[in-house]
């Protein structure tokens, strides 16, 4: 099994996603001279293949980069995938990532919330912004933090010129997105809205164990030794 070729041919072909865009987004994890190689014996041959397909086959998603809608096409991608390759496995998401487009983020955490895998959310370095949305939105009891990670949310931004009336109409969308993700945070955290609106006035950073005293997350991963 390809599974390079195979979500390529996925996403192309029943996604409608652009080659050139899949190729280019695969190409930030594919190989570079620094990406490491795996070589795996199988009966007949040996494979070689980059690290980032290898964790694909473990039905690992690595986001680690900022989000926008080229992004969120491939991560959405990966994930209709995986979930049509066994719809009866979890898929583990890695994030790393300052956030990005609120569309775009919103694209990803529709289809977590839709496929039938649980999905696992993983905060490796730092979850901000979009990515803390997307972090807290795993599947409850699933969601974990490195010891030293972070975790920040605040309030969407943007801008607007033109006519009164066009900054009027992109105020109003500005303030349903607000809601929109404090409702999506409150629900999953277990916070209140109320608690959530005003955490969220400036930026509010967490370590990994306050994330987990809010609600963001479930778990603080540490190696465990024996005793």
């Amino acid at each position: 099994m390809d599974i390079k070729k195979d979500f390529r041919d996925f996403s192309v072909k029943h996604l409608g996603n652009s080659g050139l865009a899949t190729d280019q987004y695969m190409g930030m994890y594919g190989p570079t001279n620094l990406t490491p190689y795996i070589m795996e014996e199988r009966r007949l041959n040996v494979a070689q293949m980059d690290v980032f397909s290898r964790l694909m086959m473990d039905r690992i998603i690595f986001l680690g980069t900022g989000i926008d809608d080229q992004v969120a096409n491939i991560v959405t991608a990966q994930l209709l995938f995986l979930e049509s390759s066994d719809a009866s496995k979890d898929i583990q998401i890695y994030i790393n990532s300052p956030g990005g487009s609120v569309y775009a983020g919103l694209g990803i955490y529709d289809t977590m919330q839709i496929i039938k895998p649980d999905v696992a959310t993983i905060c490796t370095g730092m979850a901000a912004s979009m990515g803390a949305v997307l972090l807290v939105a795993g599947e409850k009891g699933k969601r974990s933090a490195l010891k030293h990670s972070r975790v920040m949310i605040h309030q969407p931004s943007g801008g607007s010129q033109g006519v009164a009336s066009d900054m009027e109409i992109n105020l109003r969308e500005m303030l349903k997105l607000k809601k929109e993700l404090y409702d999506i945070i409150a629900n999953h955290s277990g916070q209140t809205y109320e608690w959530v609106e005003k955490a969220s006035d400036r930026d509010y950073w967490m370590t990994s164990t306050e994330a987990k005293e809010f609600g963001m997350v479930d778990e603080v991963l540490e190696r465990k030794t024996d005793k």
